[in-house]
């Protein structure tokens, strides 16, 4: 169960104030430990973001004992027990053990100092593995061993564990594409498969948080199958008939990865028609940004070649902007399977490219004597069409020549 300076803790932080809250909570005579991704990940080499921490501490003695020693605190969920602690300007969360108690027939968290206890209400094995500040790893359920093998499993009852939280459904496919090596666990798909009319009672904002993860994952493409193939992906979205698209993306040596990555997957899955575009977009409560860019992404039909001619690609990023221009050109090389270096080059160069402002503003147009303002704005759309149909190439004194012309008609 445990193993001495088993891991390299340089590999969890090498944060001091971080590191100190070990001594801080020991002090108080409490222990603090790593869990969950940090250490999985540490475990396997990657690099995580994903920093929590856990202590037999009770929430207010945790707090009292960050007070005395200097640092602020900010409650997450005192009844779940979580707190945040600010080290540096960030947010590290800190939970306290806990067990779920049933009474009558409801369960309850309890705070216990039992830390198989609360290893036990995690997810997955993977996930219920602990380390302290000195390399030593403390693993209850043999997450280690599956770790290696890439069997991804549910603690217990796969069943239960889902129904203690329904987004463990969509957690497990997400770990399996990222860690899985052996066919899924039998227990673990059947269980997701009987539980997930439970999805719809989650947030919407969670199920796309969940999704948009799965979508990042070198595997989504098995993923989304496997989810798919056993209804599951059908309680929540419509049915992804593109998958090998995104499978075809996933396999390129190129650097098509961007803030926008989970969404334009999303949309390469789906190629949805705009009014299915915009149904998606509401209902998994994209924000604005992210929906106008998903709308657009099925409003527009552009092909390689559009990018290709540095002319039109220049018309396509001055109407829709830079991001939505390397979102396009992704799921136009993912649709097509056109794939090609000169194609990686001019996604590198779209943020290079120099931004390209019309030259014309209203109070010039005001200033060649036209009277009627209410002529501005028709004016300027035709002049700002006249603009983009010389490729940029008129100047503000040969738009400014038309302004007469414009006027007698609009």
């Amino acid at each position: 169960m445990m193993r001495d300076n088993y891991l390299d803790v340089s590999k969890l932080t090498t944060n001091e104030d971080i590191l100190e809250l070990f001594n801080v909570v020991a002090n108080s005579g409490g222990v603090l430990r790593f869990v969950g991704g940090a250490v999985r990940d540490a475990l396997k080499g990657i690099k995580s973001s994903d920093l929590n921490l856990v202590t037999d501490l009770s929430p207010d003695e945790l707090v009292e004992a960050c007070n005395d020693a200097g640092y602020n605190t900010v409650p997450l969920g005192i009844k779940q027990g979580k707190i945040s602690v600010i080290v540096d300007d960030t947010q590290i969360e800190v939970s306290s053990l806990g067990k779920y108690v049933e009474k009558d027939g409801v369960s309850n968290l309890e705070f216990t100092d039992n830390w198989e206890a609360d290893a036990s209400m995690r997810d997955l094995t993977i996930n219920a593995v602990y380390a302290d500040e000195k390399g030593n790893v403390f693993d209850y359920y043999n997450g280690i061993e599956d770790l290696e093998k890439g069997y991804v499993r549910f603690i217990g009852s796969a069943s239960q564990r889902i129904k203690d939280d329904y987004s463990r459904i969509l957690r497990y496919f997400r770990f399996y594409s990222m860690f899985g090596l052996e066919e899924p666990n039998t227990k673990a798909i059947t269980a997701c498969t009987e539980n997930c009319a439970g999805l719809k009672k989650l947030p919407m904002e969670r199920i796309k948080d969940e999704l948009f993860k799965i979508l990042q994952t070198k595997r989504a493409y098995m993923a989304y199958n496997l989810m798919q193939k056993n209804g599951i992906l059908g309680y929540i979205m419509p049915d992804a008939l593109y998958l090998e698209d995104l499978e075809y993306l996933n396999n390129l040596e190129c650097s098509f990865l961007n803030e926008n990555e989970a969404l334009i997957k999303m949309f390469i899955i789906y190629r949805p028609k705009p009014d299915l575009a915009e149904n998606m977009a509401t209902r998994l409560k994209f924000s604005r940004y992210e929906k106008d860019m998903f709308i657009n992404l099925a409003k527009t039909d552009f092909s390689i070649n559009d990018f290709l001619n540095s002319k039109t690609m220049a018309k396509i990023i001055y109407e829709y902007g830079k991001d939505f221009s390397k979102a396009k050109l992704i799921s136009i090389i993912a649709k097509d399977r056109c794939f090609s270096g000169e194609a990686e080059i001019v996604y590198d160069k779209i943020d290079n490219l120099p931004d390209i402002n019309f030259p014309i503003k209203g109070k010039d147009i005001i200033e060649c004597g036209l009277t009627d303002y209410q002529q501005v704005g028709p004016i300027l759309k035709e002049l700002e069409q006249l603009w983009i149909d010389s490729n940029f190439d008129l100047t503000r004194e040969q738009l400014l020549l038309e302004v007469n012309n414009i006027k007698n008609v609009v």
